[in-house]
């Protein structure tokens, strides 16, 4: 299989039929596959997500990442569209899921689908990704160090966000989770009563936790970054969408 690829900017229908930028990669070869959405994390639509978005090409999917934040700044850098969007106290949850929902839509449109379509989210995108696959009918979920799907955000966090408790039973796919061990939001407490409360709902799902890994290990320009969470990480995260999405 060639492992050439296209990338590029374009534009999706999102929440409120409202016409926003996305970021697309796919293999060049034809052939009916999966596609993956990513959910970026709360620094925004940045190099490092682009480059994500390319990894689940080269992994042979089409996937594609939604810029949460242009409708509060199009057209602006990552750090300055991150900061308005803080400053509106995040992405409201409705609007999150009508653009995952116009992200995953989409893909099924694509000549290539197979029509099964996984998302994946890191740090506030982890999140993200259990609400949308609580809300919406993708094949398969991935939390990555998502804060706030379980627990109460502390009164200084800047986005105005609940956790998914009450949403749980609604899971409509396979959830795949990785977290630091050494993280705080989402401490292991927080792990803990999330895979309680996927257990009493009968949902399936697989946890993996990484010792010496804190928030953002996924991230290979920040501290944060461990080299061997990450690499067992995305073999899992390959693995797993493998098994979930076909077609690669």
């Amino acid at each position: 299989m060639s492992h050439s690829m296209v990338g590029e900017t374009v534009e999706i229908d999102g929440a409120g039929n409202t016409s926003i930028e996305a970021y697309r990669a796919r293999p060049a070869h034809d052939g009916r596959r999966g596609g993956v959405v990513v959910i970026h994390h709360m620094p925004g639509f940045d190099r490092a997500t682009k480059e994500i978005v390319r990894r689940f090409a080269e992994l042979g999917y089409d996937a594609i990442c939604p810029n949460l934040y242009h409708r509060e700044a199009p057209g602006a850098q990552p750090d300055d569209a991150a900061a308005a969007a803080r400053a509106a106290g995040g992405v409201p949850d409705e609007r999150l899921v009508g653009d995952v929902a116009g992200a995953a839509a989409h893909l099924r449109g694509l000549p290539t689908s197979n029509g099964r379509v996984g998302v994946i989210g890191y740090c506030s995108g982890g999140r993200q990704s259990v609400l949308a696959a609580c809300r919406l009918d993708v094949d398969a979920a991935v939390d990555c160090y998502g804060a706030f799907v379980t627990g109460t955000p502390p009164a200084d966090h800047p986005l105005q966000v609940g956790n998914l408790v009450p949403l749980l039973g609604d899971l409509r796919c396979p959830l795949l989770g990785l977290f630091g061990n050494e993280d705080r939001f989402p401490s292991p407490a927080h792990v803990d009563e999330l895979e309680s409360l996927l257990r009493r709902h009968g949902k399936q799902f697989e946890f993996h936790r990484y010792d010496d890994a804190g928030h953002g290990f996924f991230a290979v320009n920040r501290p944060g970054y461990r080299v061997a969470a990450a690499n067992d990480g995305w073999d899992r995260i390959a693995t797993f969408f493998a098994a979930q999405l076909g077609g690669r």
